[in-house]
């Protein structure tokens, strides 16, 4: 596969799973406002804007113009219609590896978005729209597993969807314990508590799938344990980080590259502290430390796959062509 081919299809699913993540936390906190009528408002969002790894520019801080920043400005690149625009154009780039029916989804979803105004949204139902952008992606990947032959070109889909949530999913969980470890307070009772925890599972939508495995008892080592150990949940760092590693060997064994060991080692590292892992060690060191090294290691993980597949020197290349010749 052409390296310009490889890094297309990794940058559209990369967009399209931050356009999601971002959509979610916004729907979500804008929700979570209705029950948390205490406690100071403006930290509330500063907390979703270190989750995003954004900021906005200094001055007053209110709903509707943090919504329009993350939602529709387009000079904001991690906004909502900037991760569309920019996954579609880099499908249109590769038009012929794709099915016509993912063309076509992505394509509805980018008209629909750039078409809608923030005074249409605000007014009317914010959720609605949010929730139409989370229900488009979803159809997007459903449409993308059912119609795409699950070759090379499927699997850099995946590892750079699971790199992506694995990431996000690392930095939201940094800034609620970062709260927790350094305000820790024995009253399990307070509302704005047990609401800002709540938030979290739904920001990383595990609400449910948390409850049935703890039941409803909101505690935070187990939220910490399910959000980063699960070996079962689709959003769990662990699930995400078996995910990547079974892409990147699909892919390895796809084109036969020898020089991409340095980017398999590091996933079967993550994977591999991720598997024997244990919460209680974790929340009894730096928590703050852990969930930074993570966010370091997929970092680490996305420049070998940079290295090894897509701005790999020319002699690499030569290399791989006559080992496969041979």
């Amino acid at each position: 596969m052409l390296s310009r081919v490889a890094e297309s299809l990794y940058w559209m699913s990369r967009y399209l799973e931050r356009a999601e993540h971002t959509a979610r936390l916004i729907d979500v906190h804008l929700h979570q406002m209705l029950d948390q009528a205490g406690g100071d408002a403006n930290l509330r969002w500063q907390r979703l804007l270190r989750g995003l790894h954004t900021s906005l520019p200094e001055g007053e801080v209110d709903a509707y113009s943090i919504t329009q920043a993350l939602t529709f400005d387009t000079s904001n690149t991690s906004s909502i219609v900037s991760c569309i625009a920019a996954a579609r154009e880099n499908a249109r780039q590769v038009r012929e590896q794709i099915s016509s029916e993912m063309w076509e989804q992505l394509n509805r979803l980018f008209l629909q978005v750039k078409r809608t105004s923030m005074e249409q949204i605000w007014y009317a139902e914010p959720h609605k729209f949010l929730n139409s952008v989370k229900e488009g992606i979803y159809l997007f990947q459903g449409i993308t597993d059912t119609t795409m032959s699950h070759s090379e070109g499927w699997y850099f889909i995946r590892v750079a969807l699971f790199l992506e949530r694995a990431t996000a999913t690392a930095a939201l969980l940094d800034t609620h314990f970062s709260v927790f470890l350094t305000e820790q307070t024995e009253d399990e009772s307070e509302p704005l508590d047990y609401l800002s925890w709540v938030e979290l599972l739904r920001s990383c939508a595990s609400f449910e799938a948390y409850c049935k495995v703890y039941t409803a008892r909101i505690r935070p080592v187990h939220i910490a344990e399910f959000l980063i150990l699960n070996a079962e949940s689709p959003r769990s760092i662990r699930f995400a980080s078996a995910m990547m590693q079974g892409a990147l060997q699909a892919i390895m064994k796809a084109t036969g590259t020898r020089h991409s060991g340095r980017t398999e080692r590091l996933t079967g590292r993550l994977r591999a502290a991720l598997d024997y892992g244990q919460i209680e060690e974790i929340l009894s060191g730096d928590m703050h430390h852990y969930l930074e090294s993570i966010q370091r290691q997929c970092a680490l993980i996305h420049s070998g796959i940079y290295q090894a597949y897509i701005a790999y020197p020319i002699e690499v290349a030569l290399i791989s062509r006559g080992a496969a010749q041979a």
